[in-house]
């Protein structure tokens, strides 16, 4: 990184677990990017109030690549079962582009992932100065398989 200040977004959250999340995802990827490697970070948090997180890994075949949701996940299922609460995603800018930071959505798949394994989970999304938003209200028609039980929330859910 060539030492230019790029901001926490976390001053256009307004609630504390949005703000603490996107200021954890912004750390990680402030500190882990790497050009056409990893742009975004997200941190996941779960019930036990702990802060799990995850970088995207880019590829050469794009449908190689893995998004930092899904690394996130991953970490926290790696040490605990508690349930998983929130989550929040941030995009370091380019060299190329304004020094600016931003708070990105899940991805569709990232969506279905994440509501797989966390059906009431929130997240926070750009420029939601509210704070978080019930995940299940970006995904109304989520594909439900048989693979396993999954209670299913509503999309007005906390």
């Amino acid at each position: 990184m060539s030492g230019r200040v790029v901001p926490d977004p976390a001053h256009t959250c307004a609630d504390r677990v949005a703000k603490d999340l996107v200021t954890a995802a912004f750390r990680a990827i402030r500190g882990r990017y790497v050009q056409d490697r990893h742009q975004i970070a997200a941190a996941v948090l779960d019930a036990d109030g702990r802060v799990h997180l995850g970088l995207h890994l880019d590829a050469m075949v794009g449908r190689a690549a893995v998004c930092a949701e899904a690394g996130a996940v991953s970490a926290a299922r790696l040490v605990t079962d508690a349930e998983l609460i929130a989550v929040a995603a941030v995009r370091y800018p380019k060299p190329t582009e304004a020094p600016l930071a931003r708070v990105v959505p899940p991805c569709g798949l990232c969506r279905e992932l994440l509501l797989d394994h966390a059906p009431r989970l929130a997240v926070v999304l750009p420029g939601a100065t509210s704070g978080l938003t019930p995940l299940a209200g970006l995904l109304p028609h989520k594909y439900v398989g048989t693979k396993w039980p999954t209670p299913q929330p509503s999309a007005d859910q906390p």
